[in-house]
């Protein structure tokens, strides 16, 4: 018990006090701060919890102790505060005995409340997706063999997956195939650390993309101004081309692409630089596509993903020939 002024009468107070292990220990609010320093005890399950080396450097005296629920009403007796600070599991036994005790009816309960000391910045579940990511590496007899070459195919193939589940508008599997997206980047990233010669890690990756972003959109972040986003893309394709010193406009184009969407490509790319290019004469099934395609992309309309849909409608067609012959 800490020592303190007489308390008043009444049932007291009991305060649960959250963190997050996102966040460095000790850097917690001003309220959190408040309420540590305010209180009657302090107590906490763990001894090796990581806020307890910062909160008794900061004089406040945490007592170990795992307090029932009914123990932890009768500490608050006489209008004292305690203050639980909780353990990475959360607790659970003690806040369900309390909600019991409050459900009775036949206690005479303190005030609860529960205080977050540290919140999660948005993106901070990436943190535990590297750490993951890292102990899967180290531990899993698969995960740890694998190479850029081994996993490169997993990445098309999961891109092809969330564009489906774009295209169908299906919420729950869009969410799934962005993580799986997501996946591929961080194992890549995982991968690249234990390169001997040029190593980068998933920081880097974060770093040089948050850079390129801010570079090309200086109507956002710097002084210049974007009213259209057709502006927008015509300073992007500008930046890029500087940054990038091509001397064509086929350069950075990857050809192992589908050839609707490469043909699209290309045909964008020639667009924007004002070029006057004559189809090339030829003959044959590919020939016709290639002239289907750039009237296409001329019209607006994307070849690969109006294809994927007349493909879906004939993959539907073959589903009721099916069952009209069962």
């Amino acid at each position: 018990m800490n020592e303190s002024t007489p308390p008043a009468d009444g049932p007291g107070r009991v305060i649960l006090l959250t963190t997050s292990h996102r966040v460095a220990p000790g850097l917690l609010s001003w309220p959190a701060w408040q309420a540590l320093h305010g209180a009657d005890e302090v107590l906490c399950a763990d001894a090796t919890h990581p806020q307890l080396p910062y909160l008794r450097e900061a004089g406040v005296r945490v007592d170990q102790a795992s307090p029932t629920a009914q123990e932890l009403v009768d500490a608050c007796a006489g209008g004292r505060t305690v203050l639980v600070i909780a353990t990475a599991e959360g607790d659970r036994p003690l806040t369900d005995g309390l909600a019991r005790l409050a459900g009775s009816g036949r206690v005479a309960m303190p005030d609860l409340e529960l205080l977050p000391a540290s919140y999660d910045l948005p993106g901070a579940r990436l943190l535990d997706l590297v750490q993951v990511m890292d102990q899967i590496r180290g531990e899993c007899p698969w995960s740890s063999q694998q190479t850029h070459k081994g996993l490169a195919k997993y990445a098309i193939e999961e891109a092809y997956e969330l564009v489906e589940a774009i295209e169908e508008g299906d919420r729950d599997e869009l969410l799934e195939e962005l993580g799986d997206v997501l996946l591929q980047v961080v194992f890549h990233a995982r991968i690249a650390e234990e390169d001997t010669e040029s190593p980068f890690s998933v920081d880097d990756v974060a770093g040089g993309i948050v850079e390129k972003l801010i570079h090309r959109h200086p109507h956002v972040f710097g002084d210049d101004s974007a009213d259209t986003p057709e502006d927008v893309k015509a300073h992007w394709l500008r930046t890029k081309a500087e940054e990038k010193q091509r001397s064509s406009v086929t350069e950075g184009i990857p050809l192992g692409q589908p050839g609707l969407a490469l043909t699209a490509k290309l045909a964008s790319r020639v667009r924007t630089a004002g070029l006057e290019v004559d189809l090339p004469s030829g003959k044959g099934v590919g020939y016709e596509l290639l002239a289907l395609a750039l009237r296409a992309e001329a019209e607006g309309v994307d070849p690969e993903a109006a294809l994927r849909v007349a493909a879906r409608a004939y993959r539907d067609a073959v589903r009721s020939a099916e069952g009209a012959e069962a």
